[in-house]
């Protein structure tokens, strides 16, 4: 939506940074300069027109299609099912935010289906060892016992001369034999643990499959679904690019995240109606939130955001490496929140907002800034690709974009080093960081 329609957030005192003022880092990343610096020339990429971006989606949908193993039965009617929705912006909407579940719970299952596999290797090498470490003595044993058998028993071990000797021979045949047993018994145990494990590694690959399959189908259905959706709003396209060439030009003046944001919400604000005051909203009760929440139509915030506590969207599955507040690792205190995601990852709107900003901002690889509304927003770092335009409304748990097969930008100070993907969270009221755990759905308010 044009910035003309954009929700105020509540009325303050924007204070200008001066460019020469540090600023702590707001990823907890890469050793920070004492102050950031200039964006290089080429960290923001210049608008593309609606021809060309046009052009790049129906490349993008054929370059994805391609390397899909759906079959071409499935991806035509995928295509036929998006086609049937054609104008209806509602169901499209509702359709994106459906299919970005369906990827989180798959990413979530994939995730524990591999570390499954991942313990049942571990178990296999384990029940491999002892069976190698039994053959072996089981060998010695029957070549032992081969020994004895070629020689008469009674020439070898019963002397009817040498009482003491035969009852040793006997005694020694008394003690081997069990030993056998339990060990016969100890191999056949592990060699039916081993067909279990394997039987369960079939089950889990096959369950893995199935999610991949998933993966791709709604992957599919996704980018369709931003393809179709793109062609709809070609009519508002010149007003789009309009807000896209102004945050771009912001882009490149500012030097911090924090002059960035200052002179977004700023521009926003000239182009909008003030929004009431905290003390001034409706109370909603939580059934009354969720009710707003699944409005598929809304253009809008569904609730004013400070409401929308303990309701947002974790924005990816991964694991939480750098809380707000904590040390950085250089130094620093981090002003967000940091996950490690797995490879190629979705990323997802965590709340309702406008599209301020979207593209390379120094070094925090591909970002997304969020107007929230009543003073608020959102940012999200280290993306690989985006797939929303600066100036248009999403709702909450549409997706945003994708995250590469490493870090980009900076590095997170944390095992994974930068070998796995790492999304930055950052949420902002009155351009402050605040922290973002309170906010997520699974500490979900009930009273």
């Amino acid at each position: 939506m044009p910035a003309a329609t954009t929700p105020a957030p509540a009325e303050t005192t924007t204070t200008t940074v001066p460019a020469t003022t540090a600023e702590t880092p707001a990823s907890p990343t890469a050793t920070p300069p004492s102050g950031e610096a200039t964006p290089p020339a080429d960290a923001v990429a210049p608008p593309a027109d609606g021809a060309d971006t046009a052009a790049n989606s129906a490349a993008d949908l054929e370059e994805i299609e391609a390397s899909l193993q759906l079959s071409r039965e499935r991806i035509d009617e995928l295509k036929a099912e998006i086609a049937e929705m054609e104008g209806d912006r509602t169901r499209q909407n509702a359709a994106l935010i459906a299919a970005g579940q369906r990827v989180k719970l798959a990413e979530i299952e994939v995730a524990d289906v591999e570390e499954r596999l991942s313990n049942l290797i571990v178990e296999e090498l384990e029940v491999r060892g002892r069976l190698d470490g039994a053959d072996a003595e089981i060998a010695n044993v029957l070549a032992a016992l081969e020994r004895i058998s070629l020689n008469p028993p009674p020439a070898l071990i019963v002397d009817p001369s040498d009482a003491l000797g035969s009852a040793r021979g006997a005694m020694l045949i008394a003690s081997i034999v069990p030993q056998l047993r339990a060990r016969a018994e100890s191999v056949s145990t592990d060699l039916k643990a081993l067909m279990t494990i394997k039987e369960q590694a079939l089950a889990e690959e096959q369950t893995l499959k199935s999610n991949y399959a998933v993966l791709e189908e709604e992957q599919l259905r996704i980018a369709t679904l931003i393809a179709a959706r793109k062609q709809g709003i070609q009519q508002v396209g010149a007003q789009l690019d309009t807000e896209e060439q102004a945050a771009l030009e912001l882009a490149e003046r500012a030097s911090t995240l924090r002059e960035l944001i200052d002179a977004l919400s700023a521009r926003a604000n000239q182009a909008s109606t003030p929004a009431p005051a905290a003390s001034d909203m409706p109370q909603l009760s939580p059934e009354a939130i969720r009710v707003a929440f699944a409005n598929a139509a809304r253009t809008e915030p569904a609730v004013p955001f400070p409401m929308a506590r303990g309701y947002l969207d974790q924005p990816a599955n991964g694991v939480t490496v750098v809380q707000f507040g904590t040390s950085d690792g250089f130094g620093g205190i981090s002003q967000g929140q940091s996950i490690v995601t797995r490879a190629e990852a979705q990323v997802v709107a965590p709340a309702d907002g406008w599209v301020l900003y979207k593209g390379p901002y120094l070094n925090y690889g591909q970002i997304i800034i969020l107007n929230t509304g009543q003073g608020y927003t959102a940012l999200l770092a280290g993306l690989e690709t985006i797939s929303v335009d600066i100036g248009q409304f999403v709702q909450m748990g549409e997706p945003l974009g994708q995250m590469g097969s490493r870090t980009i930008g900076r590095t997170v100070t944390t095992n994974a080093g930068n070998a796995q993907p790492t999304l930055y969270i950052e949420l902002r009221q009155n351009n402050e960081p605040i922290d973002p755990e309170g906010w997520w759905a699974q500490n979900e308010q009930t009273g």
